[in-house]
């Protein structure tokens, strides 16, 4: 008895219909995942600037309570805040909105204003010679945020 082989072909490979429909699969999976990953991206920058505000602000308050019961009430200077060990531990994190670290020093009228130039990262305004003595610490920069204001849309990152 002859066994009779039978040649057959063996297929390697995708065909074209299916290379198609993958793709579009994988284009509806990154237009739902997509958008979700920039908020994601946006709320960390947003946490990122609250906390460093709130570890700086929380030293400014700490200086003026302690020199409170030193009995002479007073914030720290640009130059105090600015020298590790004496208002903060370490040295003042990078703006997350714009990268940049460095404090300078604004007027009573742009600290009112809360005036972002983006020449730096955060802006310090302090008068110890008003009674009470006043302090604003703001980051300087005017990009949204992700925290929503009363009136339904978006704070800027120098109204935190």
């Amino acid at each position: 008895m002859f066994a009779t082989r039978v040649n057959r072909r063996v297929e390697r490979g995708f065909t074209l219909i299916e290379l198609i429909a993958v793709l579009v699969v994988l284009a509806i999976l990154s237009g739902v995942a997509l958008p979700r990953y920039l908020d994601y991206a946006a709320r960390a920058r947003t946490s990122s600037l609250q906390g460093a505000l709130g570890g700086i602000r929380t030293g400014i308050a700490n200086f003026y309570a302690n020199s409170s019961v030193d009995g002479d009430a007073a914030f720290p200077t640009l130059a105090e805040l600015e020298t590790i060990g004496t208002v903060m531990q370490e040295a003042i994190p990078a703006n997350p909105y714009n990268g940049l670290s460095d404090v300078i020093a604004a007027t009573a009228a742009q600290a009112a204003a809360r005036t972002a130039d983006g020449t730096s990262g955060w802006r310090y305004y302090v008068d110890n010679s008003t009674d009470p003595p006043q302090a604003v610490f703001y980051a300087n920069s005017t990009d949204e945020t992700t925290v929503e204001d009363p009136a339904g849309g978006n704070f800027t990152a120098n109204e935190l």
